[in-house]
């Protein structure tokens, strides 16, 4: 009888946070799978890993693409940015971006009929690539060895003096 409460406590506390944390933007996030936004369909923020974001409908935050593209066609809106690492962007006739287009390592095939309220900015070629992603890793790495070869050498045994 003393267990009733506290499991009728225990499925209001459960019930309340899963409304708290409901996907109320409807965002959409994906590693190796495409994402399609299809015409009359509207999402919050689109983030793509290792694939492409396909907008033919609405996105009312950002696109995001890790290794993959954002390809915005038949009348497709972002209301956001929408920016690549590693990926093109490919906007068609009538389609629109509210926010800054911003590629790395990628490039920009845009119809003159399409409209970017923000800056245009593109990173092309894979030396942005190794500035970005790859750079920090390798100071990083000379980091390591230096701290290594210090304490290797802090560490070395002393060579007594010739009498």
């Amino acid at each position: 009888m003393r267990l009733l409460p506290g499991l009728a406590v225990l499925l209001c506390i459960i019930d309340v946070s899963t409304a708290a944390f409901a996907d109320v933007g409807h965002d959409r996030t994906q590693f190796g799978h495409d994402i399609v936004v299809g015409p009359n369909e509207e999402v919050g923020d689109a983030t793509c890993f290792g694939c492409t974001i396909r907008v033919r409908g609405h996105i009312a935050g950002d696109a995001t693409t890790f290794a993959g593209s954002i390809v915005v066609e038949d009348n497709g809106q972002i209301a956001g940015d929408a920016t690549t690492f590693g990926g093109g962007v490919r906007l068609s006739r009538d389609v629109s971006v509210n926010g800054d287009v911003t590629v790395f390592g990628g490039r920009i095939r845009r119809d003159p009929a399409a409209t970017v309220q923000g800056n245009v900015t593109v990173f092309g070629g894979p030396i942005w690539l190794f500035l970005i992603f790859g750079l920090p890793f390798v100071l990083l790495g000379a980091f390591i060895a230096l701290i290594v070869w210090l304490i290797r050498r802090l560490l070395r045994p002393a060579v007594p003096a010739a009498a």
